[in-house]
């Protein structure tokens, strides 16, 4: 039976166990945390009985995944909820613009020309959505599958963010786009800057903004219970830091950050990886703070008081002008902030009328100062009141996510930059970015293609990769040498 060896048991490790599991491959996970799921996880933060997610929280993608999809993890308790609205995007004046499942009743709510906009943008692509994630989903430097469905979705993906923004007459319709598009962390008018808010908006209308009933962590043990049931073993504790500490293995993949990979395998790296891995970018940080909140927030905006998200940007120029400080390394005075409400559409995350309120603020890299109060001002600024309903709190910044999981590092949480070059390519110039160039040794985590979210498919693509190498004959071919070998 074949071996592999997974560095790393955040939701790419774990996609990649099971897709290599599932082929009968004898698979190990070795994580470094006491607990498995990297940004997958959630827990108690500030209060008894109240649930939060240490990261991610909102899962358009997951539902949607190609590579999950098909798991059955329904059978391990894996269960999704939507929100009555999926996100709302509150404005200066009382208004919002709101986000729903179906691109109709969104392009109603918008109005008039910006409505009709918004099904030109997003009907077509919706309705081919499971046939256009095959493209997306994956490296994009490739022959599609589904050449016309992806040209029609790529080409506005090409454009700035800020250029999309311009074709909606309102700053409704603006304001919701570039809040949607800000996720990515980059700058709005940077070319690609639309493709990440596109990709999200499009899977959030076929799928819903959906929560794990639970919490993350949920997803996580789903992985966990169907890898186990495969035969796989999770052992966490273990943080390998150089490639002596592997175990024999016919394959080795990593769910890590490229220059953690640099570390591990050292001077085994051939030199041109390495380079790259080591100059690997990494983008602004996440500055989180979770609240105990009485009776919830008090939204002006009513359609925000049902929304699973909230995103707090103000208009788009707003957000755009955030957006580029942060990049530049300058803290802006009104930061753009996500908020999740998940006990809205999971309801046992909260304690009678005590809710959890997640939130985090956009912060430059590596950034050290307190930004608190910036994110109680800015929830204040379109919920009046808020403040006074706050029981409790806990903050988490980029210093400590990166001491969480090293993979986001200077609490860069996208583990990498979204700019146009490593959103096209990953970690380095190449048409296989799941490979290292060390035959047997695969990058899983979210700094390949395609990208963050707890979509599993950065994973289940790096260990198709491997397994066409396993299959070719790759694991009797290879020596057993310290010197680095062709692209595996």
């Amino acid at each position: 039976m074949s071996t592999a060896v997974v560095v790393g048991g955040g939701p790419n490790g774990l996609a990649a166990a099971v897709r290599l599991a599932r082929a009968g491959v004898r698979v190990t996970v070795l994580e470094a945390a006491e607990e498995v799921g990297g940004g997958a996880r959630s827990g108690e933060a500030v209060l008894p009985g109240l649930l939060h997610d240490h990261c991610s929280a909102i899962h358009p993608m997951t539902i949607g995944s190609p590579f999950l999809r098909g798991l059955g993890l329904e059978r391990f308790g894996l269960e999704f909820r939507l929100p009555e609205i999926d996100c709302a995007h509150p404005l200066d004046d009382g208004t919002a613009g709101v986000l729903h499942r179906s691109v109709a009743e969104t392009a109603v709510g918008l109005g008039g020309a910006d409505g009709r906009r918004w099904r030109q943008l997003f009907e077509g692509p919706v309705a081919g959505y499971d046939r256009l994630a095959e493209s997306i989903m994956g490296p994009l430097l490739r022959l599609p599958r589904h050449p016309l469905r992806l040209a029609r979705f790529g080409a506005p993906a090409l454009l700035p963010a800020a250029a999309v923004a311009r074709t909606f007459a309102g700053e409704r319709a603006r304001a919701l786009f570039g809040g949607a598009a800000a996720h990515a962390f980059q700058p709005l008018h940077r070319p690609l800057s639309a493709a990440v808010g596109l990709g999200l908006l499009t899977s959030g209308h076929r799928y819903g903004w959906a929560v794990a009933v639970g919490g993350s962590g949920a997803i996580t043990r789903a992985l966990v219970a169907l890898l186990t049931e495969l035969g796989g073993v999770v052992e966490t504790g273990v943080r390998v830091r150089s490639a002596a500490q592997l175990p024999p293995a016919d394959l080795v993949l990593y769910d890590l950050a490229p220059g953690a990979v640099a570390d591990v395998l050292g001077e085994r790296l051939p030199p041109r990886t390495a380079r790259a891995y080591r100059r690997f970018r990494h983008g602004p940080g996440a500055f989180k703070v979770d609240f105990a909140v009485a009776g919830g927030v008090p939204w002006t905006a009513e359609p925000a008081r049902r929304a699973g998200t909230v995103h707090l940007g103000g208009g788009f120029a707003e957000i755009a002008a955030a957006e580029r400080a942060v990049t530049a390394g300058r803290m802006p005075e009104r930061p753009f902030v996500l908020v999740g409400q998940q006990y809205l559409a999971d309801p046992g995350r909260s304690a009678g009328d005590v809710h959890p309120l997640w939130t985090y603020a956009h912060v430059p890299h590596g950034w050290t100062g307190d930004a608190t109060e910036a994110v109680i001002a800015r929830i204040e600024g379109f919920a009046p009141g808020f403040r006074d309903r706050v029981l409790g709190l806990a903050v988490r910044r980029p210093a400590d996510f990166a001491a969480d999981n090293p993979n986001f590092v200077g609490g860069d949480i996208m583990t990498g930059a979204k700019d146009a070059a490593q959103l096209l390519l990953g970690p380095r110039p190449g048409l296989h970015p799941y490979a290292t160039g060390l035959p047997g040794h695969y990058l899983c985590s979210a700094a390949t293609p395609p990208g963050p979210g707890v979509h599993g498919m950065c994973g289940a693509n790096a260990a198709e990769a491997a397994l066409r190498w396993l299959g070719s004959g790759g694991a009797r071919r290879r020596a057993v040498s310290p010197r680095p070998g062709p692209p595996g």
